[in-house]
């Protein structure tokens, strides 16, 4: 397990923020499914997207990586046939909640066996919204609990109803499945919508691939069968939550310009700058981005219902924010590649950190005077190790992250951007 030795000290510089994952792995999918070659550039290949294109292979979709526009990224030649079929290969999902939850009930349109496959935690991940409907539908699957699960069987059309407090994922898997079925469907929410934004992603980008979803306020999602996706050429977004990482850095001991980031972007966690600037960080228009500098904080209320990802990070800041921050409505937090709410709060708190771990809520008791550092853990999660190293601007002593290899699954050049930015760490085993 790697390991790194942060020396406290401020960050400056410009950093371009990778290609949004989320939009990446939808962006992907879409081409996948329809017929012709489409291109999608901008492309940062972490272990999530590489699993997302490892397992559409799988599913008898050919890809190939090819030259870039942009610097340091990657574009991906798709060469969609218009469905999925089964090829007889295991669809490794690695440690990719979206690969699984997005291309499961793909794998319930071929009709022949599939079987799903992961690592670390991805098999302890609720799965059975999918196996509900799977059994009203007469898709056969097994086992019913954990990885790997072989489905096998087709979905029809029909009325589909699902949780809209578990995960958004559910509903953006069925909305890339169902227009491909002969007859039209309709999702039914049954219980109020968390994440909303992640669906308003995907109906973006079934939208650019031609494909008509009729949004009901959220409640209802009705989906004409006998569609046709089309392909097309495509540059991915910048990463609002990988952009959150260093605004929050620069509101706590830097001077950065934050560029990739669309001001109009329909990702969710956009938040982080509304959030930080609520909280008293300085945050402006700059030339290609935003400056984030060094503010005083301040403690708020803070509503993890639509931006979970971005909680962590948030979570930092308030630590060391004047007055006390309460981060609401962070339940799902605990499915995530880890329990993310008490790493967040149990490592903080070995850095000097004053947090109150709830059911479903922290409580954080600023401590402006800043952190004491140490060593802490990042529980092989990106955005614990990521959050980690923004917390090291803010102690006194230096911080040693174990596991700090995580980052990989989302954003694989985030220590060199560190780097690049003025931190000063050590790599390797035996720190």
């Amino acid at each position: 397990m790697a390991k790194v030795k942060i020396y406290p000290g401020a960050l400056s510089g410009i950093v371009n923020v990778p290609s949004s994952k989320s939009m990446g792995h939808r962006e992907i999918i879409c081409a996948a499914l329809a017929q012709g070659i489409s291109v999608i550039d901008n492309i940062s290949m972490s272990d999530d997207i590489k699993a997302t294109l490892r397992c559409l292979k799988a599913l008898g979709v050919q890809s190939e990586l090819t030259a870039s526009r942009f610097k340091g990224r990657s574009a991906v030649k798709i060469y969609g046939e218009g469905t999925v079929r089964a090829t007889g290969d295991e669809c490794d999902c690695g440690e990719s909640g979206s690969t699984l939850r997005f291309l499961l009930p793909l794998g319930a349109l071929c009709g022949a066996p599939v079987t799903f496959t992961g690592a670390g935690r991805l098999g302890e991940r609720p799965l059975k919204p999918y196996y509900d409907i799977f059994d009203i539908q007469g898709v056969k699957y097994a086992p019913a609990q954990g990885l790997p699960v072989t489905v096998e069987g087709r979905l029809h059309s029909g009325k589909f109803t699902l949780p809209g407090n578990v995960s958004s994922q559910f509903i953006s898997g069925l909305l890339f499945a169902l227009p491909l079925l002969e007859g039209d469907s309709e999702i039914i929410i049954t219980t109020p919508l968390e994440s909303q934004s992640y669906v308003d992603l995907t109906l973006s980008a079934l939208k650019k691939y031609g494909i008509k979803v009729v949004n009901n306020n959220y409640k209802t999602f009705t989906v004409p069968g006998g569609q046709k996706y089309q392909c097309r050429s495509a540059v991915v977004e910048g990463d609002w939550s990988q952009a959150a990482f260093w605004l929050a850095a620069g509101c706590l001991n830097g001077n950065i310009i934050c560029a990739g980031a669309e001001a109009a972007s329909l990702q969710g966690d956009r938040a982080v700058k509304d959030i930080l600037q609520a909280m008293g960080g300085k945050i402006s228009a700059a030339d290609g981005g935003l400056l984030a500098e060094t503010s005083r904080l301040h403690g708020t209320v803070i509503d993890a219902a639509d931006c979970p990802d971005i909680i962590p990070v948030l979570t930092v800041a308030a630590a060391v924010a004047k007055e006390t921050t309460e981060i609401i409505n962070a339940g799902r937090l605990r499915i995530k590649e880890c329990d993310r709410l008490h790493a967040i709060s149990e490592e903080l708190n070995k850095l000097g950190a004053d947090i109150e771990e709830k059911a479903e809520s922290l409580i954080v008791h600023g401590k402006p005077e800043g952190l004491r550092g140490g060593v802490v853990s990042a529980w092989n999660d990106h955005r614990i190790a990521m959050s980690m190293a923004v917390a090291s601007l803010v102690c006194r002593e230096p911080v040693i992250i174990e596991g700090s290899e995580s980052v990989k699954k989302s954003y694989p050049t985030f220590w060199q951007d560190f780097s690049c930015l003025g931190g000063k760490y050590e790599q390797g085993e035996n720190l």
